[in-house]
């Protein structure tokens, strides 16, 4: 049996994403057929806008669901799902595949872009671009493509596409949706300066500007106006021009007082494509559409999200009362991380916040930091934060400039020596792990840090 499951696992390896993505979709619609489908999605912006593509294409198709948004997949998770009905995990499961073998599920699809590091069972049908040609392409961009293959009319969810590329950092990938980028009058795309929202006045978006964290500016409005003072763009009638209104010349001004601020950070990494997108009748900045998004679930609200994604006119409201809360949250989180005392060696920092910041904004603000110019190109950052219970601790690890160490597989290696529940990118992963654990995860990860140091010399 290991050896058929090997050779399946080759035999995927070898096909295009296209080849696969018809495929699963003509055995989804076989196994699918007079039976209810249960759909289990991560709950941050790509697994959110994953499952409002999934679930409109299935009322198209007149299926019954069922959906449930997860935090995170688990072996006790899994035990617990019914075996005999068909599965779709979106955004999940890629690293949990001996979990579905081990707990006999049968007729399970995983649509994801995750690293696999298991055998494909038998009964699982995956489309995951780490099978191919490990294309840039987002959980999101994949489930489109796959309900457009189900239905040519589901190209109207092609900005869900888009949302949840951004929300993964993998613009890149949307390349993979040109055709339907450039002829959806709802997505438009421009190059400007990467300082979201494009569309809202200067001083209000430099002020919670995350991505890129600008020192002494995010945060801290004397540090904004300035920037601004430094750059000559003054308000008129007292409000500033929005990102999208800047001509040519007033553009590279502001670009090289920011540039001033942050001498590591190089042009190409805050100058690039701004997509815009028609969400609720107005064009909006995608990236801060798809932070609202990520801001409803990260705060305990993913059926706000989803609704949200749905464009309901209930949910806008909520949304963007969540979306000031978690912009506040942002900045008192990236406040205590650069205050407080860390854990620090040659090519790593360890940043324990414990209950200082939350368990669902400990991998937003690692992200940003490795995004920053605050630490040096190849920095491994480990952050952690313990869950609402107390029990678990949520690590997030990311390399700065996406260059360098394996950061999935440093966290992998450390998982098989203390226990836990491992996933990821290789330049951005996470972990979850007993909070009975903090101090050996820390020494164990610290001594293998050191290890690789003395190989390396």
């Amino acid at each position: 049996m290991e050896k058929e499951v090997n050779n399946l696992y080759k035999r995927e390896k070898n096909s295009s994403l296209e080849t696969d993505i018809e495929s699963v979709a003509e055995k989804f619609l076989e196994k699918t057929k007079n039976t209810d489908i249960k759909i289990i999605s991560h709950f941050d912006t790509d697994g959110i806008t994953s499952a409002s593509i999934m679930i409109q294409a299935l009322k198209k198709l007149d299926k019954k669901f069922s959906l449930e948004i997860i935090k995170s997949l688990d072996q006790k998770f899994i035990s617990n799902l019914p075996r005999n009905k068909p599965i779709v995990f979106l955004d999940l499961a890629s690293g949990s595949l001996e979990y579905i073998k081990e707990f006999g599920l049968e007729n399970v699809f995983i649509i994801d872009h995750h690293e696999i590091t298991q055998d494909i069972p038998e009964n699982v049908y995956i489309i995951n671009p780490q099978l191919n040609e490990k294309e840039k392409i987002s959980s999101a961009g994949l489930v489109y493509l796959f309900c457009k293959q189900l239905n040519s009319e589901n190209i109207k969810y092609a900005k869900l596409a888009v949302l949840g590329m951004i929300g993964d950092i993998m613009e890149e990938g949307i390349e993979k949706l040109k055709e339907e980028v450039s002829n959806d009058g709802e997505i438009q795309k421009r190059k400007g300066l990467l300082i979201y929202p494009s569309t809202r006045p200067l001083n209000k978006a430099l002020e919670y500007s995350s991505e890129p964290y600008i020192p002494n500016v995010t945060g801290n409005m004397e540090g904004v106006l300035e920037l601004l003072r430094e750059a000559n763009l003054t308000p008129k009638e007292g409000k500033y021009k929005t990102l999208i209104e800047l001509n040519e010349e007033e553009m590279s001004r502001l670009v090289t007082s920011i540039m001033l601020r942050s001498p590591k950070a190089r042009n190409k990494q805050i100058v690039g494509n701004i997509f815009l997108i028609k969400f609720f009748n107005h064009l909006a900045d995608a990236r801060e559409l798809s932070a609202i998004i990520n801001a409803c679930s990260r705060l305990g609200k993913s059926e706000i999200a989803l609704q949200f994604c749905l464009e309901s006119p209930k949910a806008k409201e909520k949304a963007e009362s969540m979306y000031i809360k978690y912009k506040q949250l942002i900045i008192s989180g990236l406040k205590f991380a650069s205050e407080t005392d860390k854990i620090e060696g040659d090519g790593f920092v360890i940043i324990n916040a414990q209950d200082q910041i939350k368990d669902t904004m400990i991998g937003i603000i690692a992200s940003i930091l490795s995004n920053s110019p605050v630490y040096e190109l190849g920095t491994v950052i480990i952050a952690m934060a313990l869950d609402e219970t107390g029990d678990k601790i949520k690590v997030s690890a990311r390399n700065v400039g996406s260059e360098g160490k394996n950061v999935r597989e440093i966290l992998a290696k450390v998982i098989e020596k203390i226990g836990g529940e491992v996933g990821g990118h290789e330049f951005a992963a996470g972990c979850i792990i007993s909070s009975e654990k903090e101090q050996e995860f820390i020494k164990t990860l610290k001594k293998d840090f050191e290890i690789e140091l003395v190989r390396i010399e």
